[in-house]
């Protein structure tokens, strides 16, 4: 168990990466507030990857910061073609910024021989673990709707660039959902 609770943030950590390198690499296709969404989502992953949770004031801040990036990364898009997938980002953001805020506030010791789960180790009380998983499942069901039953915008290697900063993505918060 000691082992998935390590690589849990390291695999989320990995996603972001994929995610920002896959939209840095779609320049055009991506406007700056997303850019700027999946590298400050990427950097951190790779902080709260590398402190192993250990910082509640660190995933306090980085909550913040994640917030502030998914307001950021929805100024000026409504109306383009990029709104949707900026909104995605933004959600995304919001998800991974309400997992720092749990993060923060500090393990849920199990009950019986179990002790603590996931990379903070959350557990499934309270309000808040609700709404990550409804985050992560409003993610799940917005990329799989944008993937199979939406026209795409972009063709060619821009659409796989944006489909894999897509499900990379979801991948990383499904990943950090099944951590808890």
């Amino acid at each position: 168990m000691d082992h998935l609770i390590v690589a849990v943030p390291w695999l989320m950590a990995a996603a972001a990466i994929v995610s920002a390198v896959a939209g840095v690499a779609a320049w055009r296709a991506v406007p700056w507030q997303g850019r700027q969404s999946v590298l400050v989502m990427a950097a951190a992953m790779l902080a709260l990857a590398a402190t192993a949770g250990r910082h509640p004031v660190l995933e306090l801040a980085l909550g913040v910061v994640l917030l502030g990036s998914g307001m950021v990364g929805t100024m000026g898009v409504r109306g383009t073609a990029s709104a949707a997938p900026c909104c995605h980002r933004a959600l995304v953001s919001l998800v991974m910024a309400m997992c720092a805020f749990h993060g923060a506030a500090g393990p849920v010791a199990a009950v019986g021989p179990a002790t603590v789960a996931g990379h903070s180790g959350h557990g499934l009380s309270g309000t808040l673990s609700v709404l990550l998983f409804a985050g992560v499942g409003a993610v799940a069901l917005w990329t799989i709707v944008a993937e199979w039953f939406v026209a795409p915008v972009h063709h060619g290697r821009t659409a796989r660039l944006l489909r894999i900063e897509s499900w990379a993505m979801t991948a990383g918060i499904a990943v950090m959902c099944l951590g808890f």
